[in-house]
């Protein structure tokens, strides 16, 4: 996990949702970065599983009542997806679990995230917000 200070470069496509905090928007955060993955020509997959794990973490970590959660992805030059899922519990940083308990029925989804993804990573503020970030390198991806 990396703890970022610098700002992403300058976006070639980027979209952005507002969502609410509840199990439907996730499930919509997914369906939308889909969509939009398609319609810019990109691979649904690993992307897809990073924003339903990213989104999913968001309504069940950082859900405050009232407040929704925000999904964005970005194309950057010369080829990185980044997604970033931006809930208003910046309090609540993501934990870091080498491997979840053999009982546990939850946990795995920053495993996988950190699996799939080429860099992850979490910038707090500003406040009471933090945004959870991951980026996809697409040349790897051809």
């Amino acid at each position: 996990m990396n703890h970022e200070t610098v700002a992403p470069r300058a976006p070639l496509h980027q979209f952005t949702v507002p969502l609410s905090a509840t199990r439907r928007g996730a499930r919509l955060a997914r369906l939308l970065a889909a969509e939009q993955l398609d319609a810019w020509g990109l691979p649904l997959d690993p992307a897809r599983l990073i924003v339903a794990e990213l989104a999913t973490n968001a309504v069940v970590h950082g859900r405050v009542p009232g407040r929704g959660f925000r999904l964005t992805l970005t194309v950057t030059a010369p080829t990185t997806l980044r997604i970033e899922v931006i809930d208003t519990r910046g309090e609540v940083l993501p934990m870091r679990r080498n491997s979840p308990s053999e009982s546990a029925e939850s946990g795995y989804g920053l495993l996988l995230v950190e699996e799939v993804a080429d860099r992850w990573g979490v910038r707090s503020g500003p406040v009471p917000a933090k945004t959870v970030w991951a980026e996809l390198d697409l040349a790897l991806m051809e």
